[in-house]
């Protein structure tokens, strides 16, 4: 907003004479006034300023009453008040005469204010390189930069003062949307011409509540969409490249597929490897979505190689009656229904490697009872089997509830609880590990977008504000479903805020969020936010030795989203 109206005491005059009628004659006020001319004098009588006109003709004085006005009366009221009164007497809060505003004056200095105000509106718009085009309320063009000059080859002197319809198809002008509706635009792409994208601002101009024309400003980004595909199309190359090359060579992090950088993570991770170079039994705990598998697989790749297997039991998946001969298998024959030639179970299957028992939580009762003697011996009878089968396996467990609570209620077997919890470890929520939201919404952003073939020119600060406030109860799956939701949905490769599938406020961030960046920082979430993610990739390209390619692709970012983010965040290589 441009504030260059002068205040009250700019308009006021303060070489006057104020008289008090019960102090004087009528001779000696004619006197005054006659010989202070032209000085206005002005009379108190029973409280009202009256301003002394001499008549030379007569040779007598004129009364003209004056207003009252306060010092801190805005410019709106004077104007009201002087069209009444000629004069206006201004006071200060104590009552004392401060000075006087006359209509004269006050007008010539409103039109000087005006004409400064004028100056600086057209510097703006001489300085600005980006396009800016105002019109009126009959569609009138009565400001068109030097920008729009040469996005749409439309010269000023062409334009100015005429109506803009004349120049372009109203169905392409959304200022006439916002001139109808009064509705604005932020940072929206826009389809100028055929061949021509723009990203455009647009709000109306209202006065006294009413719409009396309205402003766009206009960047071309059509060069920018181009270069922004090119770039989509190489780094998907680029991904499935890199994804057969991977399954052709085994990777020696086994931690490669867990994203993130935050603290807790890594305190995470260097617990898992301390405990996976032994052969303990280990209790993966976290909500669901954590990524529990991933650790679990983390932990028979150090232990047993990609090589051995690594075989999963869902323990809330599986039926009850089904357990038992999913677990141990079953010989021919062992009942109605059964496979003809039996089947192993996933036990027999787990051999030499890992069986890890996922929700272990949901196991019924009776089969904890042979779970328990399976850990223990390492010997297990198949379904209808008479011949006891030997095993070497190790095990992993996870769960998303608090066995200890279930042991109480009688609903797990404390004795399996003490052999599978030799060792537990707890994997954070999401919302615990807010830089992790960063680098998680940017990995799933480039999958999606190249599995649906959607490019994304990156995401916006709002979004990203709304994804960081959000409590995440289905944490690393519920926030790829989100982001596959985004991508489904957007248009022109720009994602949309209303197209989150949760309530946002993004005027505040939650009390946990702000608790969990720091508890003492007194910056605004996006600045801190920032700061984590400026960290994050500075620690990238230090990596990869200043190489912005190969610290996209660490990323999982195409480059343009990582010039993108390098120009918001002010680093500067």
């Amino acid at each position: 907003m441009i504030s260059i109206f002068p205040g009250i005491e700019e308009f006021l005059d303060t070489q006057f004479i104020v008289l008090n009628s019960s102090e004087m004659t009528e001779n000696e006020i004619d006197s005054i006034a006659k010989s202070n001319y032209p000085k206005p004098v002005f009379l108190v009588k029973d409280n009202t300023f009256y301003l002394i006109k001499c008549s030379y003709k007569t040779s007598q004085h004129l009364y003209f009453p004056c207003g009252i006005i306060s010092a801190n009366e805005n410019i709106d009221y004077i104007v009201e008040k002087v069209a009444v009164y000629e004069h206006l007497i201004v006071k200060d809060q104590k009552g004392n005469v401060l000075g006087y505003v006359n209509s004269v004056g006050l007008s010539e200095k409103l039109f000087k204010a005006y004409q400064h105000l004028q100056a600086y509106i057209s510097t703006i718009l001489e300085t600005i390189d980006e396009s800016c085009t105002v019109i009126d309320d009959n569609k009138n063009v009565i400001a068109w930069t030097e920008g729009a000059e040469q996005i749409f080859s439309v010269k000023q002197e062409e334009i100015i003062g005429k109506q803009i319809t004349d120049f372009f198809s109203p169905k392409r002008l959304e200022i006439l949307n916002t001139l109808k509706s009064g509705t604005s635009v932020h940072h929206s792409q826009h389809k100028a011409r055929e061949n021509q994208v723009v990203m455009i601002n647009s709000n109306p101009v209202y006065f006294k509540e009413k719409i009396i024309g309205a402003v766009v400003s206009e960047t071309d980004i059509t060069s920018q969409i181009k270069l922004n595909r090119e770039l989509y199309y190489a780094s998907e190359k680029l991904f499935h490249l890199e994804k057969e090359v991977n399954k052709l060579t085994s990777t020696e992090d086994p931690f490669i597929k867990i994203r993130g950088n935050s603290s807790v993570l890594k305190k995470t991770i260097n617990k898992i490897k301390k405990v996976a170079a032994t052969e303990t039994n280990i209790l993966i705990c976290g909500e669901s979505g954590v990524g529990k598998e991933l650790f679990a697989k983390a932990v028979h790749t150090i232990r047993e190689g990609n090589q051995a297997p690594f075989v999963v039991i869902n323990c809330g998946a599986i039926p009850s009656a089904l357990f038992e001969s999913e677990i141990f298998g079953y010989e021919k024959g062992a009942f109605s229904g059964a496979d003809q030639k039996g089947k192993k179970g996933k036990v027999e299957l787990a051999k030499g490697g890992t069986l890890f028992l996922d929700e272990i939580g949901e196991m019924p009762l009776d089969m904890q009872v042979k779970m328990l003697r399976l850990l223990q011996e390492k010997k297990f009878y198949p379904v209808g089997g008479t011949k006891e089968i030997k095993v070497d396996f190790r095990v992993v467990a996870a769960t998303n509830r608090d066995l200890g609570e279930l042991v109480k209620g009688g609903k797990f077997r404390q004795d399996l609880y003490y052999r599978l919890n030799v060792v537990s470890i707890e994997v954070p929520p999401l919302r615990e590990r807010l830089e992790d939201i960063i680098e998680l919404t940017h990995y799933f952003l480039h999958e999606i977008s190249i599995k649906y073939n959607r490019p994304i020119h990156g995401i916006s600060q709002s979004v990203m504000q709304a994804l960081l406030q959000h409590q995440w109860p289905g944490n690393i799956r519920e926030l790829k479903n989100v982001v596959e939701r985004l991508v489904v949905f957007s248009e022109d490769g720009e994602i949309k805020l209303d197209d989150l599938p949760f309530d946002t406020d993004t005027s505040q961030a939650t009390n946990g969020n702000l608790v969990a960046l720091s508890a003492y920082d007194n910056r605004s979430l996006q600045e801190r936010l920032q700061e984590f993610e400026k960290d994050i990739i500075l620690k990238e390209l230090k990596k990869a030795d200043g190489n912005k390619l190969l610290c996209a692709k660490n990323l999982q970012v195409t480059r343009a989203t990582l010039y993108n983010r390098l120009n918001k965040l002010g680093v500067k290589i």
